[in-house]
Order: C-alpha cells, then sequence, then structure tokens
C-alpha cells in the first residue's frame, strides 16, 4: 500500500491510495465515521484500470491523527476477530 498527500489543511486531508484493496479502506472510514469529532470521511475508486483509491477527511482536529486512531483500532478488531476463529476452528 502506498498513500500520498493530495491536499493538506489544517481540518481536512485528501490521500490518493494504490496497491490496496478498497476493503480496507471502507474499515478505516466506517471507524472514522464512528469518531465523534469526524465531520466527513470519504472514500473511492479513483479509476479501477489503475488501482487508484482516494480518501477525504474533514474533522475538528488534526486528520492524520485521526486516520492513526481509525487505522490502529481496525487493527485491533481484526486480531479480536482472528483469535474468535482460531479459538473456535481446531486445526489438524
Amino acid at each position: 500500500m502506498n498513500a500520498q498527500v493530495i491536499s493538506s489543511e489544517p481540518k481536512e486531508i485528501s490521500l490518493s491510495i494504490t496497491e490496496t484493496d478498497i476493503g480496507i479502506l471502507y474499515i478505516i472510514q466506517h471507524e472514522l465515521l464512528k469518531a465523534s469529532n469526524i465531520n466527513f470521511a470519504g472514500v473511492i475508486v479513483k479509476h479501477p484500470l489503475t488501482n487508484e483509491c482516494w480518501m477525504r477527511i474533514n474533522s475538528n482536529t488534526k486528520p492524520l491523527n485521526e486516520i492513526k486512531e481509525a487505522t490502529d483500532s481496525a487493527i485491533k478488531m481484526a486480531k479480536e476477530f482472528k483469535q474468535l476463529f482460531n479459538s473456535k476452528i481446531q486445526v489438524n
């Protein structure tokens, strides 16, 4: 995954993200939207042939900090989900 800042302002950031799956970005978007200080978090596939996605975040605080917190939360949730599956499935 590669991310590049398209534009940045104190309370808004736009990112271009390549070499990723849109599903991962949807999870991060979901975590962002759960935060009370996020006004907008959007993800689009810029063009399916270029595998480029755009993400825009508008918040009352620093958007890069919000992305970090949302990503950490998504990682924690994925680890808990993995532990749940591993506890229910016996490996032979």
